[in-house]
């Protein structure tokens, strides 16, 4: 219980991933296999769909976004301020990093903050850089394999596929990124704004429930 309580948040959210993986994968499996009818086109099994380019680019072009989303926000809220937002720091509060080399004595300091400036700088943007890696990978593997969806459809129709490289500047590929680059950022400044007026008891989300609208961060 004690192991539940200290990581619930971590396998709630990795329990309900998995849920939603799984009915993306049989949902998008049913409306493949029933396209495919429609054509006379053999049907798939359910691993073969599953390692299909066309589930693999609707899956990565969804993490794409969601990692762009949450490395410019963990960038962007480094150096950029919303008074009265529980998502923002205080414009007019202390810098909370300074001095490093001497935080890096204090009890419990991650080791690596004493491995010299050169890792203290890398290890203290370690979070967005991480983060953007992820959404480059994605974004690699949405470009490619919707080239090879691309291509497919194409040889089906008698016409010359596109190469991975030339599908890079295909509007179908920023169609589907941009569509979900949109909704994020969206998504992501209504909660910023939101946060100053409405609050969640106990989320570390949100400000104390009986704090003032004016005050900023958690």
């Amino acid at each position: 219980m004690r192991f539940f309580r200290n990581n619930g948040l971590t396998i709630v959210l990795l329990l309900l991933f998995a849920g939603s993986i799984l009915g993306h994968l049989l949902a998008g499996w049913q409306v493949a296999n029933s396209d495919a009818a429609r054509h006379g086109q053999k049907i798939m099994t359910l691993s073969a769909y599953a390692i299909s380019p066309d589930f693999l680019s609707s899956v990565f072009e969804n993490w794409e976004s969601e990692f762009l989303q949450m490395s410019a926000y963990v960038v962007l809220t480094a150096i950029l301020f919303q008074r009265g937002s529980s998502e923002s720091k205080d414009p007019d509060g202390k810098p909370r990093d300074q001095h490093l080399e001497q935080q890096a004595m204090k009890p419990g300091a991650p080791a690596l903050l004493r491995w010299g400036p050169v890792w203290r700088a890398i290890y203290a943007r370690s979070l967005g850089t991480v983060l953007f890696v992820l959404f480059l990978l994605s974004f690699a593997m949405h470009w490619t394999q919707s080239a090879a969806v691309a291509a497919q459809e194409a040889r089906e129709h008698g016409e010359v596929a596109p190469t991975v490289w030339g599908y890079l500047g295909d509007p179908q590929l920023w169609f589907e990124s941009f569509q979900n680059w949109q909704s994020e950022f969206l998504s992501t400044a209504v909660l910023v704004v939101l946060s100053i007026y409405l609050r969640q008891r106990e989320s570390p989300e949100s400000k104390p429930v009986a704090a003032s609208h004016a005050h900023t961060g958690d």
